[in-house]
């Protein structure tokens, strides 16, 4: 860790969150949502769809081109006519960047509008059609089979009063799939200002607010009808390849989650101390004994047999360093977020990674579930930066005590191989986050110990722990959670063993910092003064 991060003035993160947050607002961030026609998703609906509700005699590819042609002319006839720009997208395009000069007319407007409609060839899931070998004597036969081609799709990008900028990414070919991308804090801002509560802006969020309650009440009130409403008012508006008629039996568009990030952001009332504070809490995290690959989740159960990227990441540039924490395929990101706020999100890409179904109703569930992601990882950081044990939590664990209920609770003494490296389990881990089981204890003390690690030992320890109240059992699961001064004691030992007994150890080592070595023997030669003025013998 840098020297500067030891002085004794470093700010830390129970510092800041402690009387210097001037405003904490948890919200939807950035949203985007798959809609696809559920009835057109296999082969077979394919079939029933041109002959059974097109009452076509063969399930020919013909009429699908036709729908397509028919779609592609609309949507150029609905550029020309309403003098919307036409924009074709280069491969490396940034969209929205190409985009933004548009969006930022729209907004000055301050009305609901189609900005500009920007075109790009992209691989998109799609049906293609294959001609069976049949007699020639015989109409012809066609199967149908989805494969990933490159494509022609439509980026509709809007204005709207309720949700600001967004865009609806409709493919041009069958069965026409859709994207939608909205902006949760975009929506929150409209509504504040039509709710009267004044604010000062983030890039993407807020700096500032005289009525944070007020505030957050909105930002809880996102819900799957809002979104729901953005997109059907805007299916009325755009060229669409089905109609209302193809509505009307049964064939249209539904909203699942494809991308879904909920934020917290913490505004600091000191921007001066911000990026030192970051800095210290990144290096902080490092030095607790967290692997290159370490398996955090989102309190979900890892097995051997669980797929996916489990990892911790620290990403650093000249501009900012960003934390971030892996599970399958989402994410929970940490950063700095315009110098003076700290920005937590969890970014699920799959619901799925969470334990929720993908259709937009469940966004509730989602939503509340990545929350506390944010707030768990948060916790785990004020226990690490505050991890100081008062001498009664210190004497009550390193001694053998007695619980309120008459049980012995057995000593956990500072020291012991098998205690030390119990507690930098704990650290390694990050177990305030995933929770602790006894498989996942065992696989990680016998590797601290470089001993065999047994299933009753890690039982007993279990038990130790939550007799002296540094873990809780969850109600009906053989897993267990920390307790704030379980987090305390797994960091305080580990933090003293590994930057003070270890360097004091081995002062007379190479390796040992000049320093170090120079001050270890101003102390000896002090303590040798001592003893001989009070004329005590040096041990033979």
């Amino acid at each position: 860790m840098p020297s500067r991060f030891r002085k004794s003035n470093v700010v830390t993160v129970n510092d800041i969150l402690d009387g210097h947050v001037t405003l904490d607002i948890e919200s939807l961030d950035r949203i985007y949502l798959n809609a696809y026609v559920p009835n057109l998703q296999v082969s077979g609906q394919v079939n029933s769809f041109l002959t059974g509700y097109l009452g076509m005699p063969i399930a020919s590819p013909a009429l699908l081109q036709k729908i397509g042609t028919k779609f592609r002319s609309a949507m150029q006839s609905f550029a020309h006519e309403n003098g919307i720009p036409w924009v074709q997208f280069a491969k490396d395009d940034r969209k929205i960047k190409v985009m933004d000069p548009c969006l930022k007319r729209a907004a000055a407007s301050g009305r609901s509008q189609v900005v500009a409609i920007g075109v790009a060839q992209e691989f998109q899931r799609v049906f293609i059609a294959r001609k069976r070998d049949t007699n020639p004597a015989l109409a012809p036969q066609f199967s149908f089979d989805k494969t990933d081609r490159r494509v022609t799709c439509y980026y509709v990008y809007v204005w709207d009063e309720d949700f600001g900028p967004g865009f609806i990414k409709i493919c041009a070919y069958f069965p026409y799939p859709i994207k939608v991308w909205v902006n949760g804090h975009e929506w929150a801002k409209r509504q504040a200002t039509k709710a009267g509560i004044e604010f000062t802006e983030l890039s993407n969020g807020f700096a500032s607010t005289e009525d944070s309650q007020g505030l957050q009440a909105l930002c809880d009130q996102l819900r799957d009808d809002a979104l729901t409403r953005f997109f059907e008012h805007w299916m009325t508006v755009i060229p669409l390849p089905l109609t209302d008629v193809d509505r009307r039996a049964g064939y249209w568009w539904e909203l699942s989650m494809r991308q879904i990030e909920v934020s917290r952001t913490i505004v600091f009332g000191a921007p001066r101390h911000a990026r030192a504070f970051f800095e210290a809490l990144v290096a902080d995290n490092i030095d607790l004994g967290r692997p290159e690959h370490v398996e955090i989740i989102f309190d979900r159960r890892v097995q051997r047999n669980t797929e996916g990227v489990f990892k911790t990441a620290i990403d650093r540039s000249t501009q900012a360093v960003a934390l971030n924490v892996f599970y399958k395929h989402s994410r929970i990101k940490q950063y700095l977020k315009d110098g003076r706020a700290l920005r937590i999100e969890t970014v699920i890409n799959s619901p799925t990674d969470l334990g929720c179904q993908r259709r937009l109703h469940n966004l509730d569930e989602l939503q509340a579930k990545a929350r506390a992601c944010n707030r768990r990882v948060l916790y785990a950081e004020r226990a690490g930066q505050g991890c100081v044990l008062a001498s009664p939590a210190f004497e009550r664990i390193a001694q053998p005590t007695v619980t309120d209920g008459g049980r012995r609770a057995p000593a956990m003494r500072f020291g012991d191989p098998r205690v030390m490296a119990l507690a930098s389990a704990l650290c390694y881990s990050l177990f305030a986050v995933t929770g602790i089981t006894n498989k996942s204890l065992r696989t990680l003390v016998t590797g601290l110990l470089g001993t065999n690690y047994s299933m009753s030992q890690a039982s007993y320890d279990l038990a130790r722990l939550r007799l002296n109240g540094l873990v809780t059992r969850v109600p009906g699961r053989n897993l267990y959670q920390l307790t704030p001064d379980g987090l305390s004691f797994a960091i305080f030992y580990t933090k003293v063993h590994d930057r003070v007994l270890r360097p004091v150890m081995a002062i007379n080592r190479p390796q040992a910092p000049p320093d170090l070595i120079a001050a270890m023997r101003t102390i000896e030669h002090h303590v040798d003064t001592s003893l001989t003025q009070a004329r005590l013998p040096v041990a033979a």
